[in-house]
């Protein structure tokens, strides 16, 4: 039994999310029924983590178990061909029968764009969210850096999340201005909440229109009352940008 370990690329926009699901088209499902076209197995694609519907990724990574002998080197080009442009395989490698996507992944990094322009991208309209009210990025960066380190993220987290614990590390948070007026806030972390990081980015645009200050964010962190955090921006903004295993 062969491993395979993919990196992918998609515009999740037209996809119900990650994850397998009968009625929605699926990235994960896509995939798997292009692997089964190829090799005639049924596989199960195990992704570093799921992303919601509409969120985006650069480099989501997933791998599954196969009998095939196609070449490694084959599997990327002969999954492309048989699904959509809006996914891509970047990569395909064989690697240990112990590797898995999920459990083994160490970090992951988020990236959320907004649009500060005063009038919205036509093109990339559907991978940023507009804002024209100017944003104060400086007061930005200084309440991102609040959520660095181990905290109890309650106030962050959408009902429904199935997590036991809302604990998480962040290790690096980070805002910063691109050239022109997109402004760009990255978390790096062990693992997020569900829409955790689209909470951050909203609570993070009240600073920037100054409805919160930058000092009241450990106060909210403390609280864990989601009521208390900004509101859940949309999801196109959002894209998962890297996963790192040690």
């Amino acid at each position: 039994m062969r491993n395979i370990k993919l990196t992918i690329e998609y515009d999740g926009k037209e996809y119900g999310g990650w994850q397998r699901q009968p009625n929605k088209l699926n990235i994960q499902g896509t995939i798997e029924n292009a692997i089964e076209e190829i090799t005639g197995e049924k596989v199960n694609l195990i992704a570093s983590g799921r992303t919601d519907s509409g969120v985006h990724a650069i480099a989501q990574v997933a791998n599954f178990k196969t009998e095939s002998n196609l070449p490694v080197e084959k599997f990327a080009l002969a999954i492309n061909t048989k699904i959509k442009r809006s996914i891509r395989i970047i990569k395909a490698e064989e690697v240990d029968e112990m590797f898995h996507s999920r459990l083994n992944c160490k970090r992951k990094t988020y990236r959320y764009t907004i649009n500060n322009a005063p009038i919205q991208s036509a093109i990339f309209r559907n991978l940023e969210y507009h804002i024209p009210q100017k944003l104060d990025v400086e007061k930005m960066k200084q309440a991102i850096k609040y959520f660095e380190g181990e905290h109890d993220f309650k106030a962050f987290k959408a009902s429904g999340t199935s997590s036991k614990s809302s604990v998480r590390t962040i290790y690096e948070a980070k805002v910063y201005k691109t050239d022109g007026e997109r402004i760009i806030i990255e978390l790096t972390g062990n693992g997020f909440l569900y829409n955790m990081v689209r909470i951050i980015s909203g609570t993070l645009v009240e600073v920037g229109l100054g409805k919160i200050e930058p000092k009241d964010i450990p106060e909210i962190i403390n609280s864990k009352k989601r009521e208390n955090a900004g509101k859940t921006l949309p999801p196109y903004g959002l894209c998962l940008v890297n996963v790192e295993y040690m």
